[in-house]
């Protein structure tokens, strides 16, 4: 049998420059170098490059660099450094000595590496429209904090009204000598609530493109954004032999670290995508909250709490965040119909 020439690369990707390193099938380094961060010089590099296994880290340039080096004819891995200690918790951490060792775990075991799926093209598009209105919502609510506060001192409170409703009222509940320095603000605040009406428009929109967010939305307290956020984050339902390994996937299961007999209660992971877990969160809330409708879910839910001690509201909360993410993934890959009191039971 022939020896294989296979080479292994890794790449740490950088913001403007990223470094490479390549290595033979016996780990003896062959090349070492730096790219600039962009499709074209990646393309230039890459292309007299022997095709191997190239082992590069999730982050802002990973999506389009494995577009790249995938059409090049590169076998690619991309790797959640934040789970492989051996990359972001060593002594001595240099971008060169990072992509020697993303080359040396490729080369060795790539399940070491943790490796993650990017979403698709349209699908990181679609999730753009709900995370630019996030922070426009976001941005609205700090102004809007921003208005209030600064009345306080002054011995004066805004009228209690939705952030929609502010600007109407400005006029007179703001105190003269304030008006230089408020009203800016409020017309600011005014043109971002244009702005998010017209976000929820496109956002209902999408959703009409998306027919599977119908049955998401079955569930009381789940809306069309964040049941457009489930689809496009999970985007493939079968990529999950069991809808419970949902919820570790999105963070909401307690993290491990277990030794003999010692093994302490933990926080959850928080692990993924982190505006799906805050939206999943935010359901939660409104489940069992004073507008909750009743369900199983909701009578599950405050169980927890009466149970939970000190901390009964958060855990109940975080429970019914996880069980809502098993049941979304139910609901999507069944097609059932969704019944609040005596829906089958589902496992979180």
């Amino acid at each position: 049998m022939g020896k294989s020439n296979r080479v292994f690369v890794g790449c740490d990707l950088g913001d403007k420059q990223s470094d490479y390193c390549v290595l033979d099938e016996g780990g003896r380094v062959l090349e070492e170098g730096r790219v600039r961060s962009t499709p074209a010089a990646f393309s230039k590099k890459f292309t007299r490059l022997q095709r191997g296994r190239v082992v590069i880290e999730v982050g802002t340039h990973s999506r389009w660099a494995e577009e790249v080096l995938r059409k090049l004819g590169h076998e690619v891995v991309v790797a959640n450094a934040r789970q492989v200690h051996l990359i972001w918790k060593r002594k001595n951490k240099t971008d060169r000595s990072d992509a020697q060792m993303l080359a040396r775990l490729g080369r060795l075991d790539v399940t070491l590496l943790a490796p993650v799926q990017h979403r698709s093209r349209a699908a990181q598009r679609d999730l753009a429209y709900l995370k630019a209105r996030d922070v426009l919502v976001r941005s609205r609510t700090k102004l809007v904090n921003f208005v209030r506060g600064t009345m306080k001192p002054f011995g004066v409170r805004f009228p209690s009204c939705s952030p929609e409703a502010l600007p109407k009222h400005a006029d007179s509940a703001i105190p003269a000598e304030l008006a230089p320095v408020l009203i800016p603000v409020v017309e600011t605040i005014a043109a971002l609530n244009e702005r998010i009406a017209a976000q929820d428009e496109q956002i209902e929109q999408l959703a009409k493109a998306h027919p599977e967010a119908t049955r998401l939305t079955q569930v009381n307290g789940v809306g069309s954004i964040t049941a457009l956020a489930f689809l496009l984050t999970l985007e493939d339902p079968a990529r999950f032999r069991k809808s419970r390994s949902v919820g570790a996937f999105v963070g909401l299961t307690e993290g491990k670290d277990q030794s003999g007999a010692h093994d302490p209660q933990k926080h959850i992971t928080k692990a993924g995508d982190p505006f799906l877990r805050r939206l999943l969160v935010q359901c939660a809330h409104h489940v069992l909250g004073r507008y909750g409708a009743a369900s199983d879910l909701r009578t599950w839910g405050h169980s927890i709490g009466e149970r939970g001690g000190n901390n009964g509201t958060k855990r109940a909360v975080v429970a019914v965040a996880r069980k809502l993410a098993v049941l979304l993934h139910r609901l999507w890959v069944s097609g059932e119909q969704y019944q609040p009191v005596g829906y089958r039971r589902v496992a979180a």
